[in-house]
């Protein structure tokens, strides 16, 4: 019996040895944020972040999926929930996926929905139809998930206009953009971008704060590049840079504060697939 105990305790010794081991030590933070995109890696993404211990910040909006349906669909709400009870943050990327075009009399902005009933017209926003755009993902993921979303938004291709961000710190949203080098280029043509190209770029480039963007799913990418999660985090986590949610991210409005105009150059004037990878 001793020597039974003596092999059991070994073995726990062994194993927290291990885990002990294994720990990470930070040398700096970085904040993985999702787009919903076309949402086609969206499982295998979480699984990745799940074999990694990695929590990331999704941002959603309703956008069209190879399924036939649309990301916010209720057929999409365990999935949502499932990312919810793994700890994950979650974001408003605007019901439409519109583009903020420019700025009006009065606050208000104008704008062109991707999807939806008026998909490609040029709408005029007021303020209050603006916050409507961020909170209609959020009435969709509490039905999903029975939570709100985190105080941040994105624009679609990081577009903003000074009344955009007005509106948004209004009721309650600020804008979070990426780092530079934090622009994965999933969206990148993969003739001229491939992945074995980005994925060199990114543990190269990425430093510590640095905002990184990917989506759940490109429609254009011939290679997609969902699957380069995997060593892309695992060389980050080689190199001492932790994973973690905007939550932590220095700058998060945080509740019962006022809320930042923007966080990590929310502003940004040209769009994301402009910004090449070196």
């Amino acid at each position: 019996m001793s020597r039974l105990l003596g092999a059991a305790l070994l073995l726990v010794v062994g194993a927290l040895s291990a885990s002990a081991a294994h720990a990470q030590v930070c040398r700096g933070q970085v904040y993985l944020t999702l787009d919903t995109g076309s949402m086609r890696h969206a499982e295998e993404i979480a699984a990745i972040l799940r074999k990694h211990d990695v929590k990331a910040t999704f941002f959603l909006a309703n956008e069209k999926t190879p399924r036939g349906d649309h990301a916010l669909d209720p057929a999409w709400d365990g999935y949502w929930k499932a990312r919810a009870e793994e700890g994950h943050a979650f974001g408003s990327h605007t019901w439409r996926h519109g583009r903020f075009l420019s700025d009006a009399a009065g606050g208000a902005v104008r704008y062109r929905p991707q999807f939806g009933a008026q998909a490609s017209q040029t709408l005029m926003l007021a303020p209050q139809a603006v916050c409507e755009e961020l909170r209609s993902v959020e009435s969709a993921f509490r039905r999903a998930t029975g939570g709100a979303l985190d105080p941040v938004w994105r624009a679609p291709g990081g577009r903003t206009t000074t009344n955009a961000l007005a509106a948004a710190q209004q009721c309650g949203f600020a804008h979070v953009h990426w780092a530079e080098a934090g622009f994965l280029g999933d969206e990148l043509s993969s003739d001229t971008y491939s992945n074995a190209h980005l994925l060199q770029a990114a543990l190269r480039n990425v430093r510590d704060g640095d905002v990184l963007m990917a989506h759940l799913g490109i429609w254009s990418r011939h290679e997609p590049f969902a699957p380069m999660l995997d060593p892309l985090i695992a060389g980050l986590k080689q190199r001492g840079l932790c994973f973690r949610t905007l939550r932590d991210h220095p700058q998060f409005p945080q509740a019962g504060h006022s809320v930042p105009v923007a966080l990590a150059a929310a502003a940004a004037a040209s769009p994301a697939s402009t910004r090449k990878p070196r």
